[in-house]
């Protein structure tokens, strides 16, 4: 240690860690001495300072001898003496740090040292400063996450923020987009949190022209201000169209501004400082207004509103009942639009009374009005009343009412309409009173037996292939009754198979056989042959067809009527009453017996013979019921094959004329009911006599009591 002259030294120390002491220590300091050291480190560092040796005169508050610890102009420590009293200071273990990275230390010593006081040893270092932890200067704060390092920190945002130019102020990008939509919400970055610093946002509307925009601040309204001036930080300020409102700012909300524009700008700056919550607004657009209109009568307005603006639209309909007409036409709907200059884009339509028309024609039915004037309008009823010999097929839809629609309707089958059918036995033509025997007898009129049915049989099953023909009755639309033999495939033993269906075809309403063309043609379904059908003596020789297609009924086709039900053995009809029976069969009187042969009984129906012996046209003959024990009596006599059952009785003449033959096999035996005047089936032609000279009669099926 040198013994300095000088009375004054200033010293400077800038590394990381060091020591000073007074001149001479360890021995006593010199008098009348002042040394000075400048401390200093790097930035983000603090400097620590601590005394190992202190031994200096002490004083009235360190009049004489002392060292004074000094950082940016104020006095850490100022210390004297040997031990602590109530005017003098000692460091002893207290550390002195300075609250940057300089710090001076002065030592002074007065005029005098008598007792030779060893002065002092000090040591400084510098140690790391925690800028993050030190709220002493704001300004060093960062705006959202502060990173602390050896001699340094540094700060970083939350996502979706920016750092400033100034290294610790978190701003945003709040100027992209543009509002096109009617209505929206705006606000400052993360209301009601406070709002970024350093940003500059910049909010643009543009919505249809026509439109005028209309902003609402929420009451909660908080941007920074000045008691004195107005708004020079953070402020709101709004363009709307050529004019200029604000700036806002304080905690006073602006409330609802009223703008004549469609295009509206909002600016929001604010500066690096403030922890204010900021504002939010609604905005809505606002049409020109369009009157209400004034609804005409039965027209229905939908959306019913107090007002109506710009792009507002109204859909007319009607009540029900009534339609829409509008230009001369007639719409299920009509649209009007509220326009930009407060107009709707057309006028009101009007509803007028829905009209159905003429109720549709139906077949054989006459129209009968509900009402006097034969109005055709919404809620007017008509009915179907079927004319003379026709039925209604189903009785509870002949009533209909002019629906909402337009269309007659009936509640259970809609817009169907009824049908008539011709009532059975009800032939198109009247019957002759004078009647000839089919053999050599008399033509039928098209229509007179419009149930006849003629059935073609070509039996491929057998070898060589077998073809014949017989008749039918028609029932209904889709079941023809005929004899079972006609529909038995002929074979060797007395096995009962049917035909197959696809062999058969019918023609109804057929007058000449030699040309089909002009008859109705259907194919078979179904066959269904008596369970008791015994073909050696044909007793329940009675068979079903069901048509795969149903069958329209007209003036030559229509059914033939089945007897009352009856709950014992049906009811033989009285001797000599009349009854009628048609066919095709054969008609030359000398054909079915050939030269020299007996009289014989012929049990099927006619084969494809040589067209001069079958009649072309059909023909019907009258015919007399003759008593059972007689016609019993007849067949015995001639045959002990063939005995009259229960389920047949016999018609014809004694002397023979008049009679069925070949080809009429299952034609219907029919009568007519003398109450209600129809045409009633009684029995199927079974087989003939086999000449039309012999004396016995037709041998007829009666229907059993189990029939369809």
């Amino acid at each position: 240690v040198q013994k300095f002259s000088l009375q004054k030294l200033l010293l400077s120390l800038s590394g990381m860690f060091g020591s000073m002491s007074s001149p001479n220590f360890p021995e006593p300091y010199p008098r009348e001495m002042e040394l000075r050291w400048n401390i200093s480190v790097p930035n983000g560092f603090q400097i620590r300072l601590y005394f190992s040796h202190f031994d200096l005169e002490p004083s009235h508050l360190c009049e004489y001898d002392y060292v004074k610890v000094e950082a940016e102009g104020e006095v850490l420590g100022l210390f004297c003496g040997k031990e602590e009293t109530d005017t003098e200071t000692v460091p002893a273990q207290q550390v002195i740090t300075s609250p940057r990275n300089s710090l001076r230390v002065l030592f002074s010593s007065d005029f005098s040292n008598e007792e030779r006081y060893s002065g002092f040893m000090a040591h400084h270092s510098a140690v790391d400063v925690d800028e993050c932890s030190d709220h002493s200067d704001e300004d060093l704060l960062c705006d959202h996450f502060c990173h602390n390092y050896v001699g340094g920190y540094y700060c970083s945002c939350r996502y979706g923020y920016l750092l400033h130019t100034d290294n610790r102020t978190c701003r945003v990008e709040c100027s992209d987009g543009v509002f096109k939509e009617r209505s929206g919400v705006l606000s400052s970055v993360d209301f009601p949190a406070p709002y970024p610093k350093s940003s500059e946002c910049l909010y643009h509307i543009e919505v249809e022209p026509g439109f005028r925009l209309r902003l609402h601040f929420d009451s909660t309204f908080d941007v920074e201000d000045h008691p004195d001036v107005s708004c020079p930080y953070d402020y709101v300020k709004i363009t709307a169209g050529g004019s200029d409102l604000g700036p806002f700012c304080g905690d006073r909300s602006p409330g609802v501004i009223e703008t004549d524009s469609n295009i509206v700008t909002i600016v929001f700056h604010s500066d690096n400082s403030g922890e204010n919550l900021g504002w939010r607004l609604t905005y809505t657009a606002t049409g020109s207004l369009c009157p209400v209109p004034e609804s005409p009568p039965h027209v229905v307005i939908n959306p019913v509103q107090s007002e109506y603006s710009f792009k507002d639209h109204i859909l007319f309909t009607c009540e029900p009942g009534y339609r829409l007409l509008k230009d001369g036409e007639f719409l299920d709907h009509y649209q009007v639009d509220c326009g930009s200059d407060g107009s709707w884009s057309s006028s009101p339509p009007r509803c007028q009374l829905v009209d159905c028309g003429s109720p549709k024609v139906v077949d054989m039915a006459d129209v009968v009005f509900g009402n006097l004037d034969n109005s055709t309008l919404f809620g007017s009823t008509v009915h179907y009343v079927c004319r003379n010999n026709t039925l209604q097929r189903h009785h509870n839809i002949s009533s209909y009412h002019c629906g909402q629609n337009g269309e007659w309707i009936n509640p259970e089958v809609g817009t169907k309409l009824p049908s008539c059918v011709p009532a059975c036995g009800r032939p198109s033509r009247s019957l002759p009173s004078q009647v000839k025997r089919i053999v050599g007898g008399r033509c039928a009129e098209p229509g007179l037996f419009p149930w006849q049915v003629l059935l073609s049989v070509e039996d491929l099953s057998r070898v060589p292939e077998d073809r014949w023909f017989g008749s039918g009755a028609l029932l209904s639309e889709s079941w023809v009754l005929t004899a079972a033999h006609v529909l038995r495939s002929r074979r060797r033993d007395p096995s009962v198979v049917p035909v197959d269906p696809e062999h058969i075809k019918v023609f109804l309403g057929l007058h000449n056989a030699r040309d089909k063309r002009l008859a109705t043609n259907r194919s078979v379904d179904e066959i269904f042959l008596h369970p008791d059908f015994q073909p050696n003596n044909y007793n329940n020789d009675i068979a079903l067809l069901k048509l795969r297609d149903q069958v329209d009924f007209n003036r030559v086709i229509r059914p033939v009527c089945l007897p009352p039900p009856h709950n014992k053995d049906p009811p033989t009809p009285l001797p000599n009453t009349l009854g009628v029976i048609a066919g095709w069969g054969i008609s030359n009187s000398n054909a079915s017996l050939s030269s020299g042969d007996p009289p014989t009984l012929t049990l099927e129906p006619a084969a494809a013979a040589d067209p001069s012996v079958t009649s072309d046209l059909l023909q019907y003959v009258k015919l007399p019921v003759v008593p059972q024990d007689e016609c019993r009596e007849s067949y015995t006599s001639r045959s002990v094959s063939y005995n009259i059952t229960d389920n047949m009785f016999c018609a014809g003449f004694f002397d023979g004329g008049r009679d069925t033959c070949l080809g009429d096999s299952g034609g219907a035996f029919v009568m007519e009911d003398r109450v209600s005047q129809r045409w009633v089936f009684y029995s199927l032609v079974i087989f003939q006599r086999s000449h039309p000279d012999a004396d016995l009669r037709s041998w007829i099926q009666r229907p059993l009591e189990s029939r369809t």
